[in-house]
């Protein structure tokens, strides 16, 4: 009877002794989460310190900008004084103005980086700095190489205010303002699909050794569009030629990679400084093989557009309806371009449409 009442009298005491208890263990459970969550904050990683992406963006959370940080880049894009070069990039010139001041966009200066030695007709229409080619024959006919050799010229020569460029070609137009994809050390680029450092192991170990880290440190890229911070770009950029033309060199890297040997190099070039790019899918689009314009920034022509009347592609044969750049060669695409036929995908009728405005006001057109 007596240990009854000793047990009953106890309860209260122990109840409380447990209150405490649990009170303790769940602040220290708390502080225990929230200290692994700074952890994973400072890292920008999960706790085996692998840098955690945006699944969309695929940049580090622990270098993300604030938003109301603005970063202004220049858009550069090298050109020939060929017709070919010169109408795209008025087209180019005359999309980039019209977006340039819209909320969201973070595009600064302009410059036409020309390497074709001389001015030409169009340096009062575009801002342009003519730079050298390279010597007779180095490119063996493969003008891309000039790309590289053009921007370490311009990068050495010109007095540029903001902090990142952004690379861009001639067949490029913007649909939407551009921000800043990029952030600091994080450049930002395209993945393109072609571009595959892995299968191509053997021969990209020629210009990337192994003692420099595994393949999967290049970068499936080419070096446009890419946004980039302009002391970086100074550094790759030398490296960048240098490889692009011991690869034009190279008998197997030029065969095996043909047109795209400059990209290669680029992001080659990129791997040797330590350099990785935030990947976005959403920088660019190429008609016709992405449908829809959606949410992207750039429109990439560089694919011909065959379609028959009923909408169809007939990729690989002439169309009974096309838009292809390479069909002006010698010249200017007429103003007021036929739409589509009904059935075509949105991407290529907003390609057209994009055209038929720019062409339609730029002064002279057919003086390009």
């Amino acid at each position: 009877m007596f240990g009854r009442k000793a047990m009953g009298r106890a309860s209260p005491v122990l109840l409380f002794l447990l209150a405490v208890l649990f009170c303790f263990a769940t602040y220290n459970i708390l502080i225990m989460m929230r200290h692994d969550r700074g952890i994973k904050n400072l890292l920008g990683a999960n706790t085996s310190g692998v840098l955690e992406s945006d699944p969309i963006v695929e940049m580090p959370e622990n270098v993300k900008k604030p938003k109301h940080v603005k970063s202004p880049f220049h858009v550069a894009l090298t050109a020939t004084a060929a017709p070919y070069s010169k109408w795209q990039c008025r087209i180019m010139y005359y999309w980039y103005k019209q977006k340039k001041d819209l909320p969201g966009s973070e595009m600064g200066g302009f410059t036409r980086i020309l390497h074709s030695g001389s001015p030409d007709n169009l340096m009062d229409e575009i801002p342009t700095m003519v730079v050298n080619p390279l010597p007779e024959g180095l490119d063996r006919g493969y003008v891309v190489l000039n790309r590289p050799w053009a921007f370490v010229q311009w990068l050495e020569k010109a007095t540029i205010e903001e902090e990142y460029i952004l690379m861009a070609e001639p067949d490029h137009i913007f649909i939407r303002p551009l921000p800043n994809l990029g952030h600091e050390k994080y450049p930002a680029a395209f993945p393109f699909f072609y571009i595959k450092p892995e299968q191509n192991e053997k021969i990209v170990r020629k210009f990337y050794p192994e003692e420099r880290g595994p393949v999967t440190n290049i970068d499936p890229i080419g070096n446009s569009p890419v946004i980039i911070r302009k002391d970086l770009l100074g550094k790759i950029a030398p490296t960048w030629m240098n490889v692009s033309l011991k690869m034009k060199q190279d008998p197997e890297t030029d065969k095996t990679f043909g047109w795209v040997l400059e990209m290669y190099a680029y992001a080659v070039a990129s791997a040797l400084h330590g350099v990785q790019h935030i990947l976005r899918k959403d920088f660019m689009l190429q008609p016709p093989w992405d449908l829809e314009t959606g949410k992207k920034f750039i429109i990439h022509y560089t694919y011909g557009c065959d379609y028959n009347l009923k909408g169809e592609l007939t990729y690989g044969k002439i169309g009974e309806w096309r838009f292809d750049k390479r069909s002006h060669l010698q010249g200017p695409p007429p103003r007021n371009l036929p739409l589509p036929p009904p059935g075509v995908p949105e991407s290529v009728v907003t390609l057209v449409k994009m055209v038929n405005e720019a062409t339609a006001n730029i002064p002279n057109w057919d003086t390009s």
